[in-house]
């Protein structure tokens, strides 16, 4: 088992979290990015860094990861891909993408796409706080409870 990120928009915050999380599980963490990040030196820690380009790391993610592995995104297309993988998921905001609800999900980011390009709706979501910091946490924590 594994924890990917997709680590070209993942707040600083949330990778402290999943470093500090790596290092006490002793579990393999490997964030994929198409621009260098620094990160915690560990054993349990890699960056792996792609090309620049659409979706490179995404497809770099798919293409490397094992039915269980958990993937830390923010992107519902890819979450839906690492889904249909075996994957699991949840975003830097530690909701939890699965079968159940990921059809939903897109159709939603579908919709506001399209309000937002008609000028109906403007600006994304809103600044990450401590709640949302928190959510990851227990998120991250619960996951790798199962794992256990």
């Amino acid at each position: 088992m594994s924890i990917w990120v997709d680590a070209d928009a993942c707040p600083n915050s949330i990778k402290d979290t999943l470093f500090r999380a790596a290092i006490r599980a002793e579990i393999p963490l490997t964030l994929v990015a198409n621009h260098a990040i620094k990160v915690t030196k560990s054993p349990w820690i890699r960056m792996i860094q792609v090309q620049a380009g659409y979706d490179m790391a995404d497809d770099y993610i798919v293409n490397n990861i094992a039915d269980g592995d958990l993937i830390v995104t923010a992107d519902i297309a890819l979450a839906a891909d690492l889904i249909a993988q075996g994957g699991r998921v949840i975003s830097y905001r530690g909701e939890s993408y699965n079968e159940q609800n990921i059809r939903q999900k897109l159709a939603m980011r579908d919709f506001m796409t399209t309000l937002r390009a008609s000028g109906e709706v403007s600006g994304g979501a809103s600044p990450m706080g401590a709640k949302e910091k928190q959510a990851f946490a227990n998120a991250l924590d619960r996951y790798i409870a199962q794992q256990s």
